[in-house]
């Protein structure tokens, strides 16, 4: 079967390997259809894993299947029945996984594709405990959207920042992937939403998507901005995953007893914070990464309602790498997602 290989870093290859035999008791066996783009395999084609991993890597980090097969002791799954699967190799068994705080395993194996090999091959035998069925009307190409992007935005605004209808949030990089789901999200509910972006015609989609105020930080301080639309009040909560180069000016944007929930730091992990401000505003940072089994099914669940991930771009997987210099460079408004 076919497997997109990182061999060292930025060598990706198309290769072929053997099948996985048939699943064990407990497991399913899933042919990957789609697999959608994030930083996290970026980072990973670029060097930049966490941890110590072995080469060659099956790299991709977010996908979607159809069940090829099921092994014993396995209900509730049939051949053909799309599915998408968890990012992460959880044990099942720690006092989180037993809770549902999948993303705290205490024996975590490693992120897909990142750590250990991820999805970018024909098939995958996983546990059937880390399978999520994809619901009627929902395209495996949306699905392969739900278990990182989707997810880690359910988690970010409702879990963690505790979102309510009405409130004002800001969310940057809007067209970003989890940026466009968050400003989907956040009207849902009947929020207030401004947004970051980089360039006009983003401005004119994020508008399209919804989004009440779209600020271009190339040529506008958002903190600014952010201050005067909420005539000084500040915003309910910041959804922040630019990093260093946003989060002291998204401090600023903050009302008194405002909360900033972060997810990301691609323009750097290190800040100097204010511990004074912190305090005397009352503010409320919390840190999010990845998402639930149930943050998943929540996020399907959307998507079968109608709140459907925006797309920017399909690549067949003979072109991985042109979708990941899009991602990269930044051109994207939404998902990228590589089609088999």
């Amino acid at each position: 079967m076919r497997a997109l290989m990182l061999l060292g870093d930025k060598q990706l290859e198309l290769t072929e390997i053997d099948p996985p035999p048939p699943p064990a008791s407990g497991e399913v066996q899933v042919r990957v259809k789609a697999v959608a783009l994030n930083y996290l395999d970026v980072w990973g084609y670029r060097g930049m894993a966490f941890a110590k991993r072995k080469m060659p890597l099956v790299v991709g980090v977010e996908a979607s299947g159809e069940i090829a097969a099921v092994g014993s002791g396995v209900t509730g799954f049939t051949p053909g029945q799309g599915v998408v699967m968890y990012g992460a190799l959880t044990c099942g068994t720690c006092k989180a996984c037993r809770e549902g705080r999948d993303n705290l395993c205490e024996n975590v194996g490693g992120i897909m594709g990142f750590h250990i090999d991820g999805f970018a091959r024909d098939l995958i035998n996983l546990p059937a405990r880390l399978v999520v069925p994809v619901p009627a009307g929902v395209s495996l190409a949306d699905a392969a959207c739900a278990p990182i992007g989707f997810a880690t935005v359910q988690h970010m605004l409702f879990d963690n920042a505790k979102l309510e209808p009405g409130e004002t949030v800001l969310v940057h990089a809007g067209g970003s992937g989890i940026g466009t789901a968050a400003i989907l999200m956040a009207k849902q509910i009947g929020c207030t939403v401004i947004t970051t972006v980089g360039d006009d015609a983003k401005a004119e989609k994020a508008k399209a998507l919804g989004a009440d105020h779209v600020i271009n930080y190339k040529t506008d301080r958002f903190e600014g901005v952010t201050r005067k639309l909420t005539q000084k009040k500040g915003v309910d909560v910041v959804f922040e995953h630019v990093g260093a180069d946003t989060f002291n000016g998204s401090l600023l944007c903050l009302k008194r007893g405002g909360r900033l929930v972060t997810c990301g730091a691609t323009s750097g992990p290190s800040i100097t914070l204010n511990l004074m401000q912190l305090f005397q505003q009352q503010y409320r940072i919390i840190g999010s990464f990845g998402a639930t089994m149930r943050n998943i099914a929540q996020s399907l669940d959307k998507m079968a309602a109608g709140l459907k991930p925006v797309i920017d771009t399909e690549v067949p997987l003979a072109e991985f790498e042109r979708g990941l210099d899009r991602l990269a460079g930044r051109q994207v408004f939404g998902k990228v997602v590589v089609t088999f």
